[in-house]
């Protein structure tokens, strides 16, 4: 993955923190001056959290794991939904359901419910219903779309979150650390870095600065996902080749094997030098004789 450049950061606006009066005393490391009343974040300190968020991200996705991204600011909504939905990853940017982590199995059963109006819609007994039911139905399917559509393809807790402006969404991080779920998260200087696992300083209210930084984080996933099929790809062809090899070696060992019965058939069926017939077959459980049988008494 390309590393990102001071350039860019600063091009995209990333170095403006918050107000003065509005830091988090916790920000101060990441902070490198202020000016004008105004905080300005230490862009070599975000290149190095960039790379050691997306380092992470990539072995996350490598090992065939999900990361969900939750941007429900209005900066963030469209750049979170249009970069990681190609990825294939879930994301929330509508309001954040409550319990989503913690009480995953309500919120799978609403998108089971998603599912079956789906089919219900979709069968002939629908057009049976009134015109008021119907409408009922596809409003309730329209709201269970916007809440939950992004993570209907979400089967089981995803193994990390990634979240823009931790301020505003605390309840998510709250769950996930509850469930000691991984946390990435871009950091203002308005926000306490020691709440996220992985915390990038950076402007999250600028557009250019999320989406900078959210495409790096698509970069590494979709980096993961590639060595990841690379990976399998070669455990394939080498389980083939193991394969064809144990059938080779299995008919070597049968052409032996024959060659052996074939060559102790013909020992059996030789007769033995100098024109003897072979001796006369014993009973089981008989012994030769040792010597030759004394003569009766007279």
């Amino acid at each position: 993955m390309a590393r990102t450049t001071f350039e860019e950061l600063l091009d995209a606006g990333s170095h403006f923190g918050h107000l003065k009066r509005k830091w988090n005393p916790n920000m101060a490391p990441y902070i490198f001056m202020e000016r004008n009343g105004i905080h300005i974040i230490d862009l070599y300190k975000t290149i190095a959290k960039i790379d050691e968020a997306a380092a992470a991200m990539k072995q996350i996705t490598k090992s065939g794991k999900k990361v969900l991204f939750v941007a429900t600011k209005k900066q963030a909504k469209e750049i979170v939904a249009e970069q990681v939905k190609p990825a294939g990853m879930p994301y929330v940017t509508e309001r954040w359901p409550g319990g989503m982590l913690t009480n995953f199995a309500t919120i799978r059963k609403a998108v089971r419910k998603m599912s079956s109006i789906d089919k219900l819609m979709t069968s002939p007994s629908f057009e049976n219903i009134s015109k008021r039911e119907r409408l009922q139905i596809a409003r309730e399917r329209a709201k269970l779309e916007k809440n939950l559509g992004s993570i209907a393809d979400l089967s089981r807790l995803p193994a990390a979150l990634f979240v823009v402006d931790i301020v505003k969404e605390h309840i998510a991080i709250a769950e996930a650390r509850k469930l000691n779920i991984p946390t990435f998260a871009i950091v203002d200087t308005n926000s306490d870095p020691n709440l996220v696992d992985f915390p990038i300083p950076a402007n999250d209210d600028a557009s250019k600065s999320i989406s900078l930084i959210i495409g790096k984080m698509v970069q590494a996933i979709e980096e993961g996902l590639m060595e990841r099929k690379i990976d399998r790809d070669k455990r394939d062809d080498e389980r083939e080749e193991a394969l064809a090899s144990g059938m080779d070696r299995d008919f070597d060992l049968d052409e032996d094997e024959d060659d052996d019965a074939v060559g102790g058939t013909q020992r059996l069926r030789t007769k033995p030098a100098g024109g003897d017939e072979e001796a006369p077959a014993r009973k089981p459980g008989t012994r030769k004789p040792l010597g030759r049988k004394p003569a009766p008494r007279k």
